[in-house]
């Protein structure tokens, strides 16, 4: 499986960057995940687009958005599990910037995603992300991380 993320802005906080890169490296076991940084734009619009072209048309593609399905681990695992059964093993994860999303990008995802009622920081949602993803793979393979 390959997984991208498309993020909007750089993490600055060294505990974002390690936590980040400590699940990066704990996904490599199960899949190829690469993470394209793109800067803030002068417009939402401009930031769907940059999205939208580094995603590609055969990739399925999630974005983070507030408005967006709330899962549980466990359902956001099946909806990998079913995604992978189903022969889609290109999944891109976009977290846009403070403004949110542009309208043409929420459109053209195929499925909306919210972490949380609450409001986190970009940044905050690039770890819980990647976290998630790791833990989505465990619990499909029935390992010892979620109890």
């Amino acid at each position: 499986m390959k997984i991208n993320l498309i993020v909007v802005g750089k993490l600055k906080e060294k505990f974002l960057v390690d936590g980040v890169a400590e699940y990066l490296k704990r996904l490599k076991k199960f899949a190829t995940v690469e993470v394209r940084e793109i800067p803030e734009c002068r417009t939402v619009e401009e930031e769907g687009q940059k999205i939208l072209s580094l995603a590609g048309q055969n990739s399925w593609l999630c974005v983070l958005d507030v408005s967006g399905a709330t899962l549980t681990s466990e359902e956001f695992a099946k909806k990998i599990s079913e995604l992978n059964l189903n022969g889609i093993s290109n999944l891109t994860f976009a977290i846009g910037g403070a403004f949110g999303l542009s309208e043409e990008l929420r459109r053209a995802a195929a499925f909306r995603l919210s972490l949380s009622k609450m409001t986190l920081t970009h940044q905050m949602a690039r770890l819980i992300l990647v976290e998630q993803i790791y833990r989505a793979f465990k619990i499909n393979r029935n390992e010892p991380y979620h109890w």
